[in-house]
């Protein structure tokens, strides 16, 4: 059984990196879809979309090394 903690593998992190592109953005694509408000979910759609832009373009960088 492997270990996310284990010396030498960079599942852990690769799982973390992954988490931090693409959870935030479902959160708020959630949030947007709840609302009731077209202009606030709009916002947050936009939000959304914008997080994962950055997020891809930091983070997939950050990820081009593995």
């Amino acid at each position: 059984m492997s270990l996310l903690i284990e010396v030498g593998n960079l599942d852990g992190l690769i799982v973390l990196v992954l988490v931090i592109m693409f959870g935030p953005p479902i959160i708020f694509a959630i949030i947007g879809a709840k609302l009731s408000d077209k202009k606030k979910s709009k916002i947050y759609y936009i939000i959304s979309v914008a997080y994962v832009l950055i997020g891809l373009g930091v983070c997939g960088s950050m990820m081009v090394g593995f």
